[in-house]
C-alpha cells in the first residue's frame, strides 16, 4: 500500500535580524492511510514549523524551505502553486489549531464559517452545507446544533470552540487531519473528552492523524507511532508502546521522568530536564542535546548522531542508545510509566 504522506529531508529556516534560524533540520517520516503518528517536543523544537512548511502556511520571507520533499498521494506539496495548495487544504488535508479563537472569525456566525469551505470545495448550496454542518456539530457533541449555527464564536466555551474547530476540519472529509496541540488550552477533563472524540471520529471516518503536542503522556492511547523532536531534528522514532517501554534517547527519558504517575502507590519523583534549549541560530554540528545530557561522551561533541535502529521499527539519534535502553528498562521495573 502506498504511503499517504511521505516527508523526506525537510529543512526550514527563518531569516531574522539576529541571523538565520535553523528551525527544521532535515526530518523524514511517513504516514499511511488511516494511520496515526504523534510529534512531541518542547516549544521551539520545530514541531509546528515542520507541518506549516508542508501546508504552505509560512510567510516567505522570512521563512525558506531549504530542502526536502513532502509527497501527498504521490504529489510533492512543496512544488505546488498557492492555488493548488488551497484546493488540497481543507479538502484533503485539514488542520486543527491550539487556540480556536485565532482561526474562527469573531464577526461571522459558526454556520457561515462552516458552510464556506463546503460550498467552495463541493459546489453545494448553502442549505445543503448547513445540513452537513448540523450533522457534524452533532457528531462532535454540540447540543442543539441547528440553533447554534446562528451563534458567534464568543458564545461558545473553550471546549465547545475546539469541538467546532474539529467539526469544521472534518467538513470536507479529509484523508489527513493535522492536530496542532488542540488540547493545550483546555482543562484535563475536556482534554480527555476531545481525545476520545478524535479517536472515535478516526475510527468512523478512516482518516489518518498527525498529532502535535509537548505532552508525551497524551499520546499514549492516541497514536500508533511517536516521533520525538529536538532542535529541529527527529531524535527518536518508535511504535508508541516501544517508546515508553524501551526508551533509547536521553531526551525522551527526560520527558518521561517529568510525567506525573497516576499510580497512588507510586513514589516516583518528577525530574526536570536541566539546562536550556539550544540556540537555533547555529546549525547543529554536534548532538544538540549534549549540553543538557548527563550521559554525554566525547563523541557526542564531535558529530550529530544519525537515527540508528535499536530495535525493529525503533530508531534513536544517540551514540549511547544501547546504554539508555538498559537504563530505561531498569526505570520501568522500578517505577513504571503510564503507557
Amino acid at each position: 500500500m502506498p504511503h499517504l504522506l511521505e516527508v523526506t529531508d525537510l529543512a526550514t529556516s527563518f531569516q531574522t535580524e539576529a541571523g538565520k534560524v535553523h528551525a527544521v533540520n532535515g526530518i523524514s517520516y511517513v504516514i499511511d492511510p488511516g494511520g496515526s503518528i504523534g510529534i512531541v517536543g518542547e516549544s521551539g523544537s520545530g514541531k509546528t514549523v515542520s507541518v506549516l512548511s508542508i501546508m504552505g502556511m509560512l510567510p516567505t520571507p522570512p521563512a525558506r524551505i531549504e530542502s526536502g520533499t513532502a509527497l501527498f498521494n504521490g504529489r510533492n506539496l512543496l512544488d505546488l502553486s498557492s492555488e493548488e495548495r488551497r484546493k488540497i487544504r481543507g479538502r484533503q488535508i485539514a488542520m486543527v489549531f491550539q487556540d480556536p479563537m485565532t482561526c474562527l472569525d469573531p464577526v461571522l456566525t459558526i454556520g457561515q464559517q462552516m458552510s464556506e469551505g463546503m460550498q467552495e470545495h463541493f459546489g453545494i448550496s448553502r442549505k445543503e452545507a448547513d445540513d452537513r454542518a448540523v450533522e457534524l456539530l452533532s457528531r462532535v457533541s454540540i447540543p442543539n446544533a441547528r440553533d447554534r449555527l446562528k451563534d458567534y464564536p464568543h458564545q461558545f466555551s473553550g471546549g465547545q470552540r475546539q469541538r467546532v474547530d474539529i467539526a469544521m476540519a472534518l467538513s470536507c472529509n479529509p484523508t489527513l487531519l493535522i492536530a496542532d496541540e488542540p488540547t493545550t488550552a483546555l482543562d484535563v477533563t475536556v482534554q480527555a473528552q476531545i481525545v476520545e472524540m478524535v479517536l472515535r471520529l478516526q475510527e468512523q471516518l478512516g482518516m489518518a492523524i498527525l498529532w502535535i503536542t509537548h505532552d508525551l503522556g497524551i499520546l499514549a492511547g492516541l497514536v500508533q507511532q511517536i516521533m520525538v523532536m529536538y532542535s529541529g531534528l527527529i531524535i527518536e522514532k518508535a511504535p508508541t508502546i516501544a517508546l515508553y517501554e524501551h526508551t533509547a534517547h536521553p531526551y525522551t527519558l527526560g520527558l518521561l521522568d517529568s510525567l506525573p504517575s497516576m499510580d497512588l502507590d507510586s513514589h516516583k519523583k518528577l525530574i526536570p530536564i536541566e539546562g536550556r534549549p539550544p540556540n537555533l541560530l547555529a546549525a547543529p554540528t554536534y548532538c544538540p542535546f549534549a549540553p543538557r545530557c548527563r550521559w554525554a561522551k566525547e563523541l557526542c561533541w564531535l558529530s550529530v548522531p544519525p537515527l540508528m535502529e535499536v530495535e525493529p521499527g525503533h530508531t534513536s539519534a544517540c551514540w549511547r542508545s544501547k546504554d539508555i535502553l538498559d537504563i530505561s528498562s531498569q526505570k520501568l521495573l522500578n517505577n513504571g510509566y503510564n503507557a
